[in-house]
C-alpha cells in the first residue's frame, strides 16, 4: 500500500524517496506489482522529472537489481563509452579496441538498433559467428585474455532495466530524460567502471534532434554520474549526417576496419581519437588527453586495434579472418548508384531518412520477428555544404533481389535539398566533466 501511495505521490508532483524506490523495484520483480502500476509510475516520471538526489536514489535501485560486475586480478583502468545513437554511428567498434591496445579494459554492454539508429550489437553480429550473448563467467574469462568485450546485458546484469525498457518501448515513455539516463547509467555502474565517456548526440539524425534537450539529458546524466561517484565526461555532437559514410551494418563493419587501418572517413576518426583520448587520461593511462589522442591515433595506425579486435572477434566465437579480408562477410551481390536530381550546396532535411533507408532494404527489425539483412544499407558520396552536379553520385544502394530499392530511392528524393544556406557545425559542439 505505501508503493502504491508513492506512485499517487508523484503522479502529483512529488519526490520518490530512496526508501520507495527501492521498494518499487523489488516489487515490481518480484510480481506483487504488475505493469500497470509501473506504467503509473513511469507516466509520473516522464511527466514531473526526476531531481538529482531522487534520481541518483533510483538509478541505485535498479543496478542493485542484479549482478554487479567486478574484475579481480586485472591489470589497467576498466573503462567504457556510451553513445546516445544516431545514423551511422560505428564509433565503438574502432574505439574499444583502440582502448584495449593502450593498456585499458574495455567490458562494454551494447545495444541494439532502435528505430532509425543501428546499434552496436546488430553491427557486430553481422561477423560470421560472432556471438554477443555471452555469460558473465565468459565475460570475465574474454576481459581477462583479450582486455575488451563488446556484448548484450545479461540475465543478471540489472534485470530491472531490462523489465522497465520494455514496458516504456510499449507504453511510450521512451523519451523521458530522468528515464533514459537511469536506463543508460545503471547498466554502466553494473560494469565496475574506473571512468566513463558519454556521447550525447543531437540533430536530425540523433535520438534527440532539439540541441536543448540534448544539452538538458548530457547535464542530467554528468549530474547523475557524479551522484554515484563515476568519474564521466560528456561530449556534445552532431548529428546532422550520417557519421563518416557508411549507413548499415556490414558496411558500417567494413568502415570501422578502415578506421583500424589508419584510413577511412575523417569524422569517424576524429570522434574515436576525441573520445579516447579523454578515457586515456581519465584512466591515468596518459598525463593528457593530447597524449591520449595520439596514443589511440598510434593504435589505429600501427595495426595494434585491429589485432586487438580480431582476437575479440575470435573470443566471441566470430571469424576474426574478416579484419584481413572483409568479403568474409555476408554481401547482397546488388548495387545502385544514386545520382543528384539537381544541381547546388547539399543539404538533408532529415539525416533520420537516410538511416529509415536501411530499414525500407530490410537492414532493420520493424518488429520482434523480423530478421535482419546486415549486407544491404547505403554510402552516402557527399558531405552536407559540397557543391555538387544534378547526375552527380550522392549515394551507392545495396539491396538485395531489388527488394526496397524503389522505396529507399523515393526517400532519397525527398530528404535532398539544395541551396539552403545552412553551414555545417562542427563535430564536437562541447563538453561538460564531472
Amino acid at each position: 500500500m505505501s508503493i502504491l501511495e508513492a506512485i499517487r505521490a508523484k503522479a502529483a508532483g512529488g519526490e520518490l524517496s530512496a526508501e520507495q524506490s527501492r521498494g518499487f523495484i523489488d516489487a515490481y520483480l518480484g510480481g506483487e506489482l504488475g505493469d500497470e502500476q509501473a506504467t503509473e509510475l513511469l507516466a509520473a516520471i516522464f511527466e514531473h522529472g526526476m531531481v538529482t538526489g531522487e534520481l541518483v536514489a533510483w538509478t541505485e535501485a535498479m543496478l542493485n537489481s542484479g549482478e554487479l560486475l567486478s574484475w579481480p586480478g586485472l591489470e589497467g583502468p576498466i573503462l567504457d563509452k556510451h553513445s546516445t545513437g544516431g545514423v551511422g554511428d560505428k564509433a565503438s567498434l574502432p574505439l574499444a579496441p583502440a582502448l584495449a591496445a593502450c593498456g585499458a579494459k574495455v567490458p562494454m554492454i551494447s545495444g541494439r538498433g532502435l528505430g532509425h539508429t543501428g546499434g552496436t550489437l546488430d553491427k557486430l553480429e553481422a561477423i560470421p559467428g560472432l556471438s554477443t550473448s555471452l555469460s558473465v563467467s565468459r565475460l570475465r574469462e574474454i576481459m581477462d585474455q583479450v582486455g575488451v568485450v563488446i556484448a548484450a546485458q545479461t540475465e543478471t546484469l540489472v534485470p530491472a532495466d531490462r523489465r522497465l525498457y520494455a514496458l516504456r518501448d510499449a507504453t511510450g515513455y521512451v523519451a523521458s530524460i530522468p528515464l533514459i539516463a537511469s536506463s543508460i547509467l545503471s547498466k554502466k555502474l553494473a560494469e565496475g567502471l574506473d571512468a566513463l565517456v558519454l556521447d550525447v548526440k543531437f540533430g536530425t539524425g540523433a535520438t534527440m534532434v532539439d540541441p536543448a534537450d540534448g544539452e538538458e539529458l548530457a547535464r542530467t546524466m554528468l549530474a547523475l554520474a557524479g551522484g554515484c561517484g563515476l568519474s564521466t565526461t560528456v561530449f556534445q555532437t552532431t548529428m546532422d549526417q550520417p557519421l563518416g559514410c557508411a549507413v548499415g551494418h556490414t558496411l558500417e563493419v567494413d568502415e570501422a576496419l578502415e578506421c583500424m587501418r589508419g584510413e577511412g572517413p575523417d569524422d569517424l576518426r576524429e570522434l574515436v581519437v576525441t573520445l579516447g583520448g579523454a578515457l586515456l587520461s581519465a584512466g591515468g593511462l596518459c598525463d593528457d588527453e593530447v597524449a591520449g589522442q595520439a596514443a589511440i591515433g598510434e593504435a589505429l595506425d600501427d595495426g595494434r586495434a585491429r589485432e586487438r579486435f580480431a582476437a575479440m572477434i575470435e573470443a566471441q566465437g566470430g571469424e576474426g579472418g574478416v579484419t584481413e579480408n572483409p568479403g568474409l562477410l555476408p554481401r547482397t551481390g546488388n548495387t545502385s548508384v544514386w545520382c543528384s536530381p539537381a544541381s547546388g550546396v547539399l543539404d538533408l532535411a532529415d539525416c533520420r531518412e537516410l538511416g529509415l533507408v536501411v530499414a525500407d532494404l530490410g537492414g532493420a527489425r520493424g518488429a520482434e520477428t523480423r530478421e535482419i539483412d546486415p549486407a544491404v544499407g547505403l554510402r552516402w558520396l557527399c558531405r552536407l555544404g559540397d557543391e555538387v552536379q544534378a547526375g552527380d553520385a550522392l549515394a551507392e544502394i545495396f539491396y538485395r533481389d531489388g527488394s526496397g530499392l524503389a522505396t529507399a530511392e523515393a526517400r532519397l528524393g525527398r530528404v535532398v535539398r539544395f541551396d539552403t544556406g545552412r553551414t555545417p557545425g562542427p563535430l564536437v559542439l562541447g563538453r561538460l566533466d564531472s
